[in-house]
């Protein structure tokens, strides 16, 4: 076989699989537990990887192209193989068995792992998962945690560190404040904004500031050491909150005020155990695929 020319993305082959199953982007999202815009991404970059129009929009469902019913019959196949090739491996998974501790942000805890820790129960069920919800960093070397994910990149040498994906921060708040107040169009116009921040404010004041943004201490009228109230704040026109756009995605009551702030990467990391467990191992690399689908 002529290796270099196998050069196919499943994950792309598998988002045009299930969107001519289900028939809607939206259904389709929903069935993979991915955002629609990450799924129209997928199907568009295989559209644009092989040069062909597989979908045409008929009212609110797709249809299938001529060239796009010449591909399913095939993408099909290799959706039943990597069927296959799953339940193979699951019979090895789901051997494994102990706990394995997870720290995260207790947005990301909330808002993100529930759904990925229900795809891995079916995986791997004898697998028992301790949730650490905190906005600390936790002490991998001292075992406060097996696995983190955080938002900087580990310093400590002891450490394994992965890039599994990157998103952006941007300032949000809810439509019923921003009619109230005005919808600002340039940093300028934040000078008298109600602020809703984490517990010491005055630690990301430098970061606002340096960006242009007018702030100062007393803008901050609400804080709070909890991601989750913060949200809960802001959804109720409290004010502007500084947020992760791959959290604010999900909290359709918040509306992006003005262009991101800086952006921001996604690492897992774990101690070097993880050469040695094999629970942790199965749990690291599920949770790496599952955010670079993303």
């Amino acid at each position: 076989m002529n290796w270099q020319n196998v050069a196919f993305d499943w994950n792309q082959a598998r988002a045009f699989l299930v969107t001519a199953e289900e028939g809607t982007l939206s259904a389709a999202a929903r069935a993979l537990g991915l955002t629609q815009p990450t799924l129209g991404r997928q199907v568009a970059a295989l559209e644009s990887d092989l040069g062909v129009t597989l979908f045409e929009r008929v009212g609110r469902s797709l249809s299938l192209t001529q060239a796009g019913l010449e591909l399913l019959e095939h993408v099909r196949a290799m959706g039943e193989a990597a069927s296959r090739v799953s339940l193979a491996a699951s019979g090895q998974s789901q051997s494994i068995e102990g706990k394995v501790s997870i720290t995260a942000t207790n947005v990301m805890a909330t808002y993100h792992l529930p759904p990925l820790l229900k795809q891995l129960r079916e995986m791997a069920p004898a697998i028992e998962i301790e949730i650490v919800a905190s906005n600390e960093v936790r002490d991998l070397q001292r075992r406060e945690a097996d696995i983190a994910i955080r938002h900087g990149r580990p310093e400590q040498p002891d450490l394994i560190a992965k890039l599994v994906g990157e998103t952006s921060a941007h300032l949000y708040a809810a439509k019923e404040y921003l009619d109230r107040v005005g919808r600002p169009e340039t940093p300028s116009d934040l000078a008298g904004a109600d602020f809703i921040g984490f517990e010491h404010p005055e630690r990301l004041l430098p970061a606002l500031q340096g960006l242009g943004l007018p702030v100062n201490r007393k803008n901050f009228k609400l804080v709070s050491a909890s991601g989750t109230v913060m949200i809960a704040l802001a959804k109720q026109g409290l004010g502007i909150v500084p947020l992760i756009r791959y959290d604010a995605d999900l909290i359709p009551e918040l509306e992006p005020v003005l262009p991101e702030l800086a952006p921001i990467p996604i690492w897992l990391v774990t101690h070097r155990e993880l050469h040695s467990s094999r629970r942790i191992r199965l749990v690291f690399d599920f949770l790496a695929e599952s955010f670079a689908q993303r």
